[in-house]
């Protein structure tokens, strides 16, 4: 019998991609999505790709009393937990909010692991946890300093909550640091669609080009970089789907060597925001029209993973070029109407 996986957030940009890896591996898959940032066509269109319909409740999971009754209707043997909001500018005018959906539904998923003697919990996570870290690249072992958000609070307290539930009631989890995520499925039937302005730079960047939006913004050039632009680190959404599957392995075989892990997921190369516009520019033959701009608050100078340790425990590693995932960015917004 597949193990049955629950992604919660399954119709989400990495959510979807996952539910994608999970099916090509062989695993059962149930999404929960509230489509409060996505729509229920992306169910189709993972089902395009794989030729599997994934199971789907459309619940949200601020609400108890839904999550205790999916539960009760479904034999699950592991979370990927994606669900979440996720836009630092917002979260910082919607605090509660933010800690009622990211906070609330967290706990209220794993009391039922702790009340069903369930297992196997794999948490979205971010490189936010760090801050501006001391040193590059940067490691597990780098200090987790105060959020310069509320949304990167979210995913310290987060943590925290799990390692506690790991501790007390003998959940096996795994929190994966996520540093930029990009690109497209190479079916180009899924990819990174936000509703409303996109709060990341690669979609700014495909709907500039697409003639959607009137220029780009650059935020600060007068970072202490080598082109004075803030530098991070992009990974091909496929390759961090993947990761999670490496995750779910790690916990389903026993292989952890703790209760609770965390592992840094990116490529271990930092780019700066100029860089990737000229990549951009390069791999799709297509000029963007930018202009500098003031500095964002909460921006960071630089971060970018050491993958060394994810590398090795994981036995996973990224194989998609930057390139690769802003040709597939691309692809994906001209498919958009």
């Amino acid at each position: 019998m597949a193990k049955q996986i629950l992604v919660t957030g399954g119709l989400g940009f990495i959510g979807s991609h996952t539910v994608v890896e999970l099916q090509n591996a062989g695993f059962d898959v149930v999404v929960i999505d509230d489509l409060s940032n996505t729509t229920i066509k992306v169910l189709d269109q993972i089902t395009e790709i794989t030729g599997t319909k994934p199971a789907f409740e459309q619940i949200d999971l601020r609400i108890k009393a839904d999550v205790k009754t999916f539960f009760d209707k479904y034999q699950i043997d592991g979370i990927i937990h994606f669900a979440a909001f996720k836009a630092v500018g917002e979260s910082m005018h919607k605090p509660l909010d933010y800690y009622e959906n990211n906070l609330g539904a967290l706990v209220y998923l794993l009391q039922e692991m702790r009340d069903r003697k369930l297992d196997n919990f794999i948490f979205s996570s971010s490189c936010t946890v760090y801050g501006q870290a001391d040193e590059l690249p940067i490691t597990e072992k780098a200090p987790v300093k105060k959020a310069e958000s509320v949304y990167g609070n979210t995913k310290q307290i987060g943590e925290e909550i799990i390692e506690d539930a790991s501790k007390a009631h003998g959940i096996n989890a795994i929190a994966l640091r996520y540093f930029n995520p990009v690109g497209a499925h190479e079916s180009v039937k899924i990819g990174e669609l936000p509703l409303g302005v996109p709060q990341n730079l690669i979609p700014f960047i495909t709907q500039t080009a697409a003639g959607m939006r009137a220029e780009l913004s650059v935020f600060g050039d007068d970072y202490d970089t080598p082109d004075g632009t803030a530098v991070r680190d992009y990974i091909h959404v496929v390759d961090l789907a993947k990761a999670h599957i490496a995750a779910l392995n790690r916990l389903i075989e026993k292989n952890n060597k703790e209760a609770y892990e965390f592992f840094n997921v990116g490529t271990g190369t930092g780019s700066s925001v100029l860089e990737v516009i000229n990549a951009f520019e390069s791999a799709n033959g297509v000029k963007l029209n930018y202009k500098i701009v003031d500095r964002r608050a909460g921006d960071i100078t630089a971060a970018y993973a050491d993958t060394t340790i994810a590398n090795k425990e994981l036995n996973w590693k990224t194989e998609l070029s930057l390139e690769t995932a802003l040709k597939s960015a691309w692809e994906w917004q001209k498919k958009q109407k």
